[in-house]
């Protein structure tokens, strides 16, 4: 079976920066619809089109095919009172914008002189990455995974 639209494709992958190192790899293959319901990045999923069980992809995303720009307005500079007192770089906040209801997270990059700096860019954003694959599986959606544009796990997905 190739891939096409409206098939279930399972695929272990590994991403590199530009100097060759390795910056993300999956332990558990990865599973998606394949089929523009927006399940993986498009120039990835366009490559996957037609390839077979076994067959290994690589694909290099400029930042506007993979993670996007760093965009200057997702950094945020906040005064320390306004996170819990056990801030630390790394960590994730959540937050809903009270004129769109849309949320959007945040992870801290920064500590300093009471000033906390966040960043809702992805991590991998600005960055050119090449995407390696293999092809592992390949089924057809069932009618239930294609209305709900996305793979149901074995033993269903609850919604």
């Amino acid at each position: 079976m190739q891939i096409k639209a409206n098939s279930v494709v399972s695929l272990n992958y590994t991403m590199f920066n530009t100097n060759g190192d390795i910056i993300d790899q999956n332990r558990d293959p990865i599973v998606y619809l394949h089929g523009d319901y927006d399940n993986i990045l498009p120039a990835v999923e366009a490559a996957l089109e037609g390839k077979k069980v076994g067959d290994k992809v690589s694909v290099v995303l400029a930042p506007e095919d993979g993670f996007g720009e760093i965009e200057s307005e997702f950094v945020r500079e906040e005064d320390i009172s306004a996170f819990p007192p056990d801030i630390e770089v790394g960590m994730m906040f959540e937050t809903r914008d009270p004129e769109t209801e849309e949320t959007m997270q945040f992870r801290v990059t920064k500590i300093d002189a009471g000033v906390v700096t966040v960043d809702g860019n992805h991590p991998l954003a600005g960055m050119t990455i090449r995407f390696d694959t293999e092809v592992l599986d390949i089924r057809e959606a069932t009618d239930e995974e294609i209305v709900h544009g996305h793979v149901h796990g074995e033993h269903g997905h609850h919604h």
